[in-house]
C-alpha cells in the first residue's frame, strides 16, 4: 500500500512538471528583448500547488524545475535556435530556480491555506511568485551578467504577479466552492436516508413495544384460562393445549424484548447525538413524498407555511407523524393536486396540519378512523392496505399529551388532519 501511494505521488508531481512546461510556452514579453518572461506556467504550477495539497511542495519544485529547464533546452534544440548546450542551460537555469524557490516559498505556507481568506491568500501568493521571480532575476544577471532593470519595468513585474495570481487563486477558490457544494449535496442525501431510516426504526420500536404488552396481557390471559381448565372436570383435557399456547406466547415476547433492546440503542444513540429545527422536518417530509408521489405517477404541488421555528430532539417522531399523513394524502389524491403543510405555535402548544385535495372523508367513518384495521384503501387486486398507520400517529401523539383531530372537508376539497402537541415537549432546551 505504501508503495502505490509513493508511485501515485511521483507521477502526480511528473504530471505537474509536464504541464507546467507546456503552459510556460505561452507567454508574453513585458519588456524590451528577451531579458524576463512572464509565462502560465506559474499560474498552471500555482493552481496545481493549491489542487494537489498532498504532494510535497519542495521535491514538487525542483522535479518542476528541472523539468521545464530540459524542455525548453529540448525545444530550442529542435527549433534549431543555434545557441550551444551551454549557452542553452545559461539561458534557462533561472527559470528551474524560479519553480525550486516558488514551491519552497508555498511549502511554509502549505498547512495554513484553508485558513487565508481568497483575498489574503492572493496577495500571499503575489508575494511569493515576486520573490521567486526577484531570485531568477538575481540568477539570471549573475550567469547572463545582464544588465539591472529599471524601476518601471519592476513596477510591471510587480502588477503582473498580483494579476497572475489573484486570477489563479480566483480559480481555485471557484473550484474549491464546487467541490464543496458537491460534498454539501451528497451529505444531505446521507442524512435523508439516515432520516428515513431512523423514522421508521421508531416506527418498529414503537410497535414492538406495543406488541410486547400486548404478549405480556395475552400471556397473563392464557395461563388464568389454563389454570381454570386445569380445575374443571369436563374440559381438564384442553388444558394442554392452552399451556403449550402460553409457552409459545412466553417464548414470542422474549425473542422480541431482546430485538427491542437492540433497536431502542438504535433509536436511543439517533436522538442523543442529532437535534433538528421543525423547518426542517417539514422539508425532509416534503421532499420524500414527492419523491413518493412521483413513484406513483402522481402531479402534486406541495405548499408549506411553517412560523414555528425552534429545535427538536424529537424529530423522529414528528417525521413519522408528518410522513404518514403526508403520504397518506398522496394516496387518496387521484392524478393531481396539492398537499399544504402547516406548522406554527398557539397559546403554549405547536399546532401541525396536513390538508389534501383529495375526495375528503365520508363522516361515517370518523368514528372508527383512527383504529387498528381500519381503512378504506385496496390495492389493485382488491386486497386491502393492514389500516395501522392512523392508528399509529395517532398513539405517538398521545405519547407526546397531544391530540390529533380530523375535518372530512376543507377549503380545498379535501380532509384536514391537525395535530396539537405541547411546545414543552418538543422545544429543545437552549
Amino acid at each position: 500500500m505504501g508503495q502505490s501511494i509513493l508511485r501515485m505521488k511521483a507521477v502526480q508531481i511528473l504530471l505537474v512538471a509536464a504541464v507546467t512546461a507546456v503552459a510556460g510556452e505561452f507567454k508574453i514579453n513585458p519588456f524590451d528583448g528577451d531579458i524576463f518572461r512572464i509565462a502560465m506556467g506559474s499560474s498552471a504550477f500555482l493552481l496545481c500547488l493549491l489542487l494537489m495539497r498532498q504532494l510535497p511542495y519542495i521535491i514538487t519544485g525542483i522535479v518542476t524545475g528541472v523539468v521545464v529547464l530540459l524542455f525548453r533546452m529540448v525545444m530550442e534544440a529542435a527549433l534549431g535556435s543555434g545557441l550551444t548546450l551551454e549557452g542553452s542551460l545559461s539561458s534557462h537555469f533561472s527559470a528551474m530556480i524560479y519553480y525550486v524557490v516558488f514551491g519552497l516559498l508555498m511549502s511554509a505556507i502549505k498547512s495554513r491555506i484553508d485558513t487565508f481568506h481568497p483575498l489574503v491568500l492572493g496577495a500571499i501568493a503575489a508575494l511569493i511568485d515576486l520573490l521567486s521571480n526577484e531570485m531568477e532575476l538575481l540568477v539570471r544577471l549573475i550567469v547572463l551578467d545582464s544588465a539591472t532593470f529599471r524601476l518601471n519595468e519592476w513596477t510591471y513585474l510587480m502588477a503582473i504577479a498580483v494579476l497572475r495570481t489573484y486570477f489563479t487563486t480566483g480559480v481555485y477558490s471557484s473550484i474549491s466552492v464546487s467541490q464543496l457544494r458537491i460534498r454539501e449535496r451528497e451529505q444531505q442525501e446521507r442524512i435523508e436516508q439516515m432520516l428515513g431510516f431512523g423514522s421508521g426504526l421508531y416506527g418498529e420500536v414503537f410497535y414492538l413495544k406495543k406488541s410486547i404488552g400486548t404478549l405480556e396481557q395475552v400471556t397473563l390471559n392464557s395461563f388464568g384460562l389454563y389454570r381454570d381448565l386445569k380445575d374443571g372436570e369436563d374440559t381438564r383435557s384442553y388444558s394442554p393445549q392452552v399451556l403449550g399456547i402460553t409457552q409459545q406466547l412466553h417464548e414470542v415476547k422474549k425473542d422480541s424484548q431482546r430485538i427491542l433492546a437492540g433497536l431502542v440503542k438504535l433509536v436511543e444513540r439517533g436522538e442523543v447525538t442529532v437535534d433538528m429545527p421543525l423547518p426542517e422536518i417539514v422539508r425532509f417530509t416534503v421532499k420524500s413524498n414527492a419523491k413518493y408521489a412521483e413513484m406513483l405517477g402522481k402531479r402534486i404541488e406541495f405548499d408549506t407555511h411553517i412560523t414555528a421555528g425552534y429545535t427538536t430532539g424529537s424529530y423522529i417522531p414528528l417525521l413519522t407523524l408528518l410522513n404518514n399523513l403526508t403520504a397518506n394524502a398522496v394516496e387518496v389524491i387521484q392524478e393531481a393536486g396539492t398537499i399544504r403543510l402547516d406548522a406554527y405555535e398557539q397559546g403554549g402548544m405547536t399546532v401541525f396540519t396536513v390538508t389534501d385535495s383529495g375526495a375528503g372523508i365520508q363522516r361515517r367513518d370518523l368514528e372508527l378512523l383512527f383504529e387498528p384495521g381500519f381503512t378504506t384503501k385496496f390495492d389493485d387486486e382488491g386486497i386491502a392496505a393492514t389500516g395501522i398507520g392512523l392508528s399509529h400517529v395517532r398513539d405517538i401523539v398521545q405519547l407526546f399529551g397531544g391530540s390529533i383531530t380530523v375535518q372530512p372537508e376543507s377549503h380545498t376539497g379535501g380532509a384536514m388532519f391537525q395535530i396539537t402537541v405541547p411546545s414543552a415537549k418538543l422545544r429543545k432546551e437552549e
